[in-house]
């Protein structure tokens, strides 16, 4: 296990990171957790998951990579046969990203955890992710109920607020 959280590292440290990873053997947990890595550091470690394989566990919680990011990370997922933990919470991830990853997660068989919590997943997106659920491998995604139960609490506050004026 390699922890290197709260280190600063940013894009360019984490194409460095991709380097070693590439050839590496050994090394199957990588947490990165709170560090600077955006979609351009997203980019680099996916691509290194194309060669690599050992490392089973990422952990990019509490970075930014984005949006952008996470269309990397998603198409990597397709092609990936080792990882089988992905931490991606508190990552800014969208709308349609969410759906991209759901997507992936129809052709990745090895993948058993996901964590996507705090990136804001609504109803339709669950719903992506609770379809995708349907033929996979992947055993638990942490807080999908919860952001089905909140998104249903926010929906019906809306409304009651909307009722009183």
């Amino acid at each position: 296990m390699l922890h290197l959280g709260w280190r600063q590292i940013g894009d360019v440290e984490a194409q460095y990171l991709a380097n070693a990873l590439r050839n590496n053997t050994t090394l199957k947990i990588l947490d990165l957790y709170s560090n600077g890595i955006g979609a351009v550091g997203a980019q680099h470690l996916v691509d290194a998951l194309r060669n690599n394989t050992t490392l089973t566990v990422l952990s990019l919680w509490c970075n930014h990579i984005g949006e952008v990011g996470a269309q990397h990370i998603a198409d990597a997922l397709r092609t990936n046969t080792t990882l089988n933990t992905l931490i991606l919470e508190s990552n800014q991830i969208g709308d349609v990203e969410i759906q991209l990853l759901a997507d992936a997660l129809r052709k990745n068989t090895t993948l058993t955890t996901l964590n996507l919590a705090w990136n804001g997943i609504r109803d339709v997106e669950a719903q992506h992710l609770a379809n995708a659920l349907q033929n996979n491998t992947v055993a638990s995604i942490p807080f999908l109920i919860y952001f089905i139960y909140q998104s249903k609490i926010l929906h019906t506050d809306t409304n009651h607020v909307k009722s009183r004026q």
